[in-house]
């Protein structure tokens, strides 16, 4: 992320850890804009930081996929094809090998 796309209250992840917080200050040191986060406290360079959508934006969007892939898998599970398929197992749940 571009340092001046970095904004005070902007929620962001730190890639390389997996940590995520919202953006409480922004300080400037050494020629390195660096960036604190609420969740840590710790100071990140902004240039390692990675803008991501709010909490609810995200819940709405993973709500609208799962309601898809369910559908989806619905769909498929009562073709034609996947019934042929369950009736030639014997379910002995033999792995081989």
């Amino acid at each position: 992320m571009n340092a001046d796309e970095i904004a005070v209250g902007m929620q962001v992840r730190y890639p390389r850890t997996g940590t995520a917080g919202t953006v409480t200050r922004i300080e400037q040191m050494k020629g390195a804009v660096f960036a604190e986060l609420d969740t840590t406290g710790l100071l990140y360079r902004a240039d390692q930081l990675i803008a991501v959508a709010s909490s609810k934006e995200r819940k709405a969007r993973e709500r609208g996929i799962d309601y898809e892939q369910v559908k989806k898998e619905m769909e498929f599970v009562s073709g034609l094809g996947f019934q042929e398929a369950i009736s030639n197992i014997d379910q002995s749940c033999e792995g081989g090998g």
